[in-house]
C-alpha cells in the first residue's frame, strides 16, 4: 500500500444543517435558563424583553414559512390581531385559556384559508397589495362592531395570561417558539419543503412537475396563520389590552418580514437569530440614543439587509452543504 493510500481521510466538517440545528438547541437551552437566572431588581423589565422577543421570533419565522412558497404577504397582522380579538372574545365566553388559546388559533387559520383561496390567481406586488387590503378590512370591522362586543375603537381589556406570572408567561411564550421550529423542522424535512421551493422558482413549472400549486399554497397559508395567531394570543395575555389601530398595526406586518430578511430567509435559525439580535438592538438603541433611536434603528436595519443579502446566516454559511435548516 502507498504511502499516499495509508494516509487517513480528512475528517468531514458538519454541514450547515447540523451546525444550525446546534445552535438551535443552545439557544433554547439558554433562553430556558434565563428566567431562572437572578436577575435582580430588573427582573420583569428583563422578562419582558424575552417574552417579546421570543413572540417576535414566532411571527417572523410564521412569516418565513408563508415565504418559503414565494407568497410575500402584508397580511401578518391581520392573523396576529385576529389570533388577539379571538382569544380575548372566547374568554369573553366563558372558556378556560387552554381551550381558548387554540380555537383562536384555529379560527385565524381558518380565515386563511378563505384569503388564500381569493387571492391565489395573484403574485408579486399584486398578492402583497390584496393581503395589506385584507388586513384593513379586518380591522375596520373590529373596529366599528358594537363596544359591547369587541370595544370598537377603544380597545378591549383581556384577562392576564397564567394570573400575570413572568415566568410563566415567558415558558409558555418559549414553549410556542419551541412548537413554531417543530413545524418549520417538519416542513424542511418532508415534501412540502421541496414543493414550496418548486412553487417559489415558477408556478407553471410546479405544474409540471406535478405539484398541486394551490393546495401547497394554501397549507403554507394555514400554518403561518395559526402561528401568527398564537403569537397575537401571547400578545394579548400580556399587555392585558388589545386595541385595532395598534393590534392589526402595519408594523406587525413588516417586522416579521424584514425580521426575516435579516436573520436569513428560508431558514429556521435566521429568524429567530434576527428577531433576538433586533429586539436586543431595539432596547439598547432605546436607552442610549433616546428619541432618535428610530432613526438609527431604521439605518441600521437598512444597511444591513443591503449589506447582508442572505442574512446573518450568510455570514456563517459556507456554500450550500446540508442545505438550509
Amino acid at each position: 500500500m502507498s504511502a499516499v493510500s495509508a494516509r487517513p481521510a480528512p475528517a468531514r466538517r458538519p454541514t450547515f444543517a447540523w451546525r444550525a440545528l446546534l445552535a438551535l438547541g443552545i439557544f433554547f437551552v439558554l433562553a430556558l435558563v434565563f428566567p431562572f437566572l437572578p436577575l435582580g431588581d430588573r427582573r420583569e423589565f428583563l422578562l419582558q424583553i424575552g417574552f417579546f422577543t421570543l413572540v417576535a421570533g414566532i411571527m417572523a419565522l410564521s412569516w418565513d414559512l408563508l415565504a418559503r412558497s414565494g407568497q410575500v404577504s402584508l397580511a401578518h397582522a391581520a392573523f396576529y390581531g385576529l389570533g388577539a380579538y379571538g382569544y380575548a372574545l372566547l374568554l369573553k365566553a366563558g372558556l378556560p385559556w387552554e381551550a381558548a388559546m387554540p380555537l383562536a388559533a384555529l379560527l385565524a387559520g381558518l380565515l386563511s384559508l378563505l384569503l388564500g383561496a381569493v387571492t391565489m390567481r395573484l403574485s408579486g406586488m399584486y398578492f402583497a397589495i390584496a393581503t395589506l387590503a385584507f388586513t384593513e378590512v379586518v380591522r375596520t370591522v373590529i373596529q366599528n362592531l358594537p363596544e359591547g362586543v369587541a370595544g370598537g375603537a377603544n380597545g378591549l381589556l383581556v384577562p392576564a395570561l397564567l394570573g400575570g406570572n413572568s415566568r410563566g408567561q415567558y415558558l409558555l411564550a418559549l414553549a410556542l417558539l419551541l412548537l413554531t421550529v417543530g413545524v418549520s423542522l417538519a416542513v424542511r424535512l418532508s415534501k412540502l419543503h421541496h414543493a414550496f421551493a418548486a412553487i417559489r422558482q415558477g408556478e407553471e413549472t410546479a405544474r409540471v412537475l406535478g405539484v398541486s400549486v394551490v393546495r401547497y399554497k394554501l397549507a403554507a397559508f394555514f400554518l403561518s396563520s395559526v402561528l401568527a395567531a398564537l403569537a397575537g394570543v401571547l400578545y394579548a395575555g400580556k399587555t392585558f389590552f388589545i386595541s385595532p389601530l395598534d393590534t392589526f398595526s402595519l408594523a406587525n406586518s413588516i417586522s416579521p418580514l424584514t425580521t426575516s430578511i435579516f436573520g436569513g430567509l428560508y431558514t429556521t435559525l435566521g429568524p429567530i437569530l434576527g428577531a433576538t439580535v433586533l429586539r436586543v438592538a431595539e432596547e439598547l438603541l432605546h436607552n442610549t440614543v433616546k428619541n432618535g433611536y428610530l432613526v438609527v434603528y431604521g439605518l441600521v436595519l437598512m444597511l444591513s439587509i443591503l449589506w447582508l443579502p442572505r442574512g446573518i446566516v450568510g455570514l456563517w454559511r459556507r456554500g450550500r452543504q446540508g442545505g438550509d435548516l
